[in-house]
């Protein structure tokens, strides 16, 4: 075991003497057509029994995406078609700062319905925006009046209540390089990445609360992001200090 793995377990072991559960969740992004990639990500949740949560776009998804209704599967909502809306220069987002909020939300919702016309009861009315921004002023504010009672993005929630009416989830380790070579982030990265959490948890930094969240990119995975994820999921399905939660247990209307 090199020493980001003992670094890890060394925080797990942090979490069992305070007689704490860690508690993980996994998300996905970018699912819409039934590829291979997706179709080995659904295997790997099924077969560790790790629940997956797969944010789907709405204008691509294909209602082969899910077959055989997977059981530890939930399908969130990401953005509407994953299209760039942001002027030049400024960070991507489909939701950019002059647009209307209204619109916005009524092609949001739009999705949704198509979302469960597809696959049905496994969605849940969490959104999951591109990029994981949304910049257009007081669309946030009205999501929950469109029906939507879940929201997650990424880094550290804010505050333990999130915007009105919804719960914030967040994920909070990427294991792509995206500013890199677009491939594994590596070990020692991904693994510091959740330890950085899950401390700032313990020390009270951050809402100790929200689960630390895994985020993968089934699409553009190569060989050692699958052998990362190979052992990640098999090495915490043999501790008893984790947990890994569904989305339909975190995303509850209080």
């Amino acid at each position: 075991m090199n020493t980001a793995w003992l670094a890890f377990h060394d925080e797990l072991a942090c979490w069992r003497d305070a007689g704490q559960t860690v508690e993980f969740w996994w998300r996905d992004d970018d699912a819409a057509l039934p590829t291979e990639p997706l179709a080995r990500l659904i295997g790997m949740s099924r077969d560790g029994g790790v629940p997956l949560a797969l944010a789907v776009i709405p204008r691509d998804a294909q209602t082969g995406l899910l077959e055989g209704d997977p059981p530890t599967v939930t399908v969130l909502q990401h953005g509407v078609a994953h299209r760039n809306g942001a002027p030049a220069g400024e960070k991507k987002t489909e939701f950019p700062a002059g647009a209307s909020v209204g619109k916005a939300l009524e092609s949001l919702m739009a999705g949704r319905q198509r979302l469960a016309q597809l696959f049905g009861p496994c969605v849940l009315p969490v959104l999951v925006p591109p990029w994981n921004r949304i910049s257009t002023p007081g669309l946030v504010d009205h999501l929950a009046r469109g029906g939507y009672s879940g929201l997650s993005r990424f880094g550290p929630r804010t505050a333990a209540a999130g915007p009105p009416g919804l719960v914030q989830i967040n994920t909070h380790v990427d294991v792509i390089e995206w500013k890199g070579s677009r491939g594994f982030v590596g070990e020692e990265a991904a693994l510091g990445q959740a330890i950085r959490h899950l401390q700032a948890r313990r020390a009270g930094v951050v809402d100790a609360r929200e689960p630390t969240g895994w985020l993968t990119h089934h699409a553009v995975h190569d060989a050692a992001t699958w052998k990362f994820l190979q052992r990640l999921l098999a090495d915490t399905a043999e501790s008893r200090q984790v947990v890994w939660r569904s989305a339909s247990e975190l995303f509850v209307p209080a």
